[in-house]
């Protein structure tokens, strides 16, 4: 082969390799292929914070000594998808959006104001979402899933419009309306309206062909052959929403039980879409709850394992999505007092998440006067954390930390048993939480190399996974409401 010669085919074959690399995204989308089965999994309040949290504890639990963590592996399977991506979460109102317009946005392409569920700024503008596209266009069954309410923000951005997100009981009517072949997880909120003298949205579902289950034994015993579906869990905790994962007992069923059945239930050769919300990361982060994050943020993880086994038998056919709607706690892997050491497996030592304390365990505490070295016994028995002990024992408290206890137990009892209320400096400190229950929470986090420096969202990225047939039109550094144009294009709905 002469020189010339040579020197274009190296030219050539250059040409072609970067060709294949700078290829403009809509050609992407052109060229890829269209699924026939859509998940999308959504963390509430879930943005890199949370789920590398989340996989840095299993690393830890399975290696507790610094010096051999195998960093390099991820812990939660969407982790290790072949596409991520980084989403933009803001909305028309602010940097630091709530969930109904971040879940607008990436439910219908829309940016709107937060609190404002798929209608326009004005409130007068309805947006169609791209569940509805599918069931209405393509004849695809639809799952709707999640940890909190059935009608809470994030799922209603998938059906419904309403000016505002605190509307529950319309929002209960749009979910009947819609048609939508399974929903599962949290209760219904506000079931009688505002008012409560509303007819029953559970027994409105019911007159609409829905079968309405509310007990893990029932849910076990749903199968395809019923059309229409709605799965409440049986152990409703706070809000009547699904317990936090680590309250979680082998009688009651996890998300990855409902992603599981609803698989079940609307497999069909056609299509479907299903949706999976981890709802109470967010409210675990809202509650700076760094041990309830991570198992909630584990459960999502095990939500995800199942739609991977699906897709196995579905290789060509399955797109798999997860992402957050927006960032919650200012959730950070390192705190002060421990400069860059963390004991992520001491985390173990919390064996409860701060609501349950909250609802099971501290009224007993105020009703029968607990003098503060019970309440410090009780506190060790369901957080570890000692009140003396040997000085190589981390969860031994500082005499600093037991003062901080001793303030905000006394606050707490005078809360209760009075009129007393917080404060302006109190309420920034204790976030509208329990003071001592919230008190304990830091303590633990930060003991472990955790903290949090909000009791809010905020406004940073969250990622994008993607596996599956399109998966490549992910990547990159988009807007929230991308995903949604990008699934239009793919499934080439109107």
């Amino acid at each position: 082969m002469n020189y010339v010669k040579k020197v274009c085919l190296i030219a050539l074959a250059l040409l072609l390799t970067f060709s294949a690399v700078f290829v403009p995204a809509n050609v992407l989308a052109e060229e890829a292929p269209a699924p026939k089965y859509i998940f999308l999994f959504i963390g509430d309040g879930m943005s890199y914070p949370q789920f590398q949290l989340a996989s840095n504890y299993l690393n830890a639990r399975e290696n507790p000594n610094p010096e051999v963590l195998e960093t390099s592996n991820y812990y939660l399977s969407f982790m290790d998808f072949p596409i991520a991506g980084s989403a933009n979460t803001y909305d028309s109102t602010s940097f630091c959006p709530d969930s109904a317009s971040t879940a607008t946005s990436i439910a219908s392409g829309q940016k709107t104001h937060s609190g404002t569920i798929n209608m326009d700024v004005n409130k007068e503008v309805t947006f169609e979402t791209i569940a509805e596209k599918l069931h209405d266009q393509l004849g695809w069954k639809i799952g709707i899933i999640s940890s909190v309410n059935l009608n809470h923000a994030t799922p209603a951005a998938f059906y419904a419009h309403q000016p505002s997100r605190n509307n529950y009981y319309e929002i209960g009517l749009e979910l009947i309306e819609s048609g939508f072949e399974y929903f599962a997880g949290g209760g219904l909120k506000s079931v009688t309206g505002k008012e409560k003298d509303q007819e029953n949205l559970y027994d409105l579902a019911e007159a609409a062909g829905y079968t309405i289950v509310f007990t893990k034994e029932e849910a076990e015993a749903i199968t395809a052959g019923q059309e229409k579906v709605i799965i409440i869990e049986e152990f409703l905790a706070d809000s009547d929403s699904m317990p936090y994962e680590v309250d979680r007992t082998e009688d009651m069923l996890s998300l990855a039980d409902y992603t599981r059945k609803g698989i079940e239930v609307i497999d069909n050769d056609t299509g479907f879409f299903i949706m999976v919300e981890g709802g109470k990361i967010d409210w675990a982060c809202h509650a700076n709850d760094a041990v309830a994050t991570i198992h909630d943020t584990i459960a999502l993880g095990d939500a995800v394992q199942v739609a991977v086994d699906f897709a196995a038998e579905h290789p060509d056919e399955t797109l798999i999505l997860v992402t957050g709607d927006h960032e919650t706690g200012a959730l950070s892997i390192g705190f002060a007092g421990t400069w860059y050491n963390t004991f992520l497996h001491l985390l173990d030592n919390q064996s409860i998440s701060q609501t349950k304390f909250d609802t099971d365990i501290l009224p007993a505490i105020i009703e029968e006067e607990k003098s503060f070295e019970e309440v410090l016994v009780i506190i060790e028995e369901n957080f570890g954390l000692k009140a003396e002990g040997n000085e190589d024992d981390d969860f031994v408290l500082s005499e600093y930390e037991i003062g901080l206890l001793q303030e905000a137990y006394d606050t707490t009892v005078a809360t209760y048993t009075s009129d007393v209320e917080l404060d302006y400096e109190q309420g920034l400190l204790y976030g509208g939480y329990t003071p001592l229950t919230i008190t304990v929470t830091h303590i633990v986090n930060n003991k472990c190399g955790v903290e949090f420096g909000s009791y809010a969202h905020t406004g940073v990225p969250v990622a994008v996974f993607a596996d599956g047939p399109g998966a490549q039109i992910f990547s990159g550094y988009y807007e929230n409401a991308d995903i949604f144009h990008k699934l239009v294009e793919l499934t080439n709905v109107q």
